[in-house]
């Protein structure tokens, strides 16, 4: 089922006994609190994990200017990038930081730079573990705000904990499984093995 977020914000409210909203502009307390936490809240959780429901990449666009020290180019953040991940040049990953709207790396202008990051979806497409945790991560902030129920906040926070951590499962089950490349650990096992071995010389 999809739900929009007034929806979601209904279902934490409909938790600490207060009343659902359709908008966040009515002149209720319940749309006025909603208002001022729904987004910060949502941001907070894509930002807390590295879901794969809220990934994205995009081509960088290679700023004119060059960064002052350190680093050689300058490329814009992309529009809507809440946490940057990683920096790829020819799929191999590259060192990078962040400077406000910018990202600093050391690539060429002939390459072609690509970030992996983490954006906000619609609502729309939240899957049902993540929702569910939004749900009582923000009945835990009405429980305070709305119901001044701080043994109800307290439950909900719990209750939310509980749920990401099964979220976060749930999630990392969206990709390939990563194999442990076990080459490194071969050849140091050889190369202690040999470095062990003594020669003997008869007599």
């Amino acid at each position: 089922m999809s739900d929009s977020k007034f929806d979601i914000c209904s279902k934490a409210l409909v938790l600490v006994g207060a009343n659902t909203i359709s908008s966040f502009s009515a002149n209720t307390t319940e749309s006025i609190v909603a208002n001022q936490l729904y987004e910060s809240t949502l941001e907070n959780m894509l930002t807390r994990s590295r879901w794969r429901f809220s990934a994205k990449q995009a081509q960088l666009s290679r700023n004119a200017s060059a960064p002052t020290a350190r680093w050689s180019a300058k490329y814009a953040v992309p529009t809507g990038a809440l946490l940057i991940h990683t920096v790829t040049v020819n799929d191999n990953v590259i060192e990078f930081d962040r400077y406000e709207s910018d990202i600093l790396c050391d690539a060429s202008s002939s390459d072609t730079v690509v970030a992996d990051y983490t954006f906000q979806p619609s609502e729309a497409n939240f899957p049902p573990y993540f929702k569910q945790a939004l749900v009582f991560e923000l009945a835990s902030l009405f429980a305070g705000a709305i119901a001044r129920n701080d043994s109800l906040s307290t439950l909900y926070n719990q209750r939310a904990v509980a749920q990401l951590a099964i979220a976060r499962a749930q999630d990392s089950q969206a990709q390939t499984t990563r194999k442990v490349d076990t080459t490194r650990f071969r050849n140091r096992r050889n190369t202690s093995s040999i470095g062990t071995i003594k020669a003997t010389v008869s007599s």
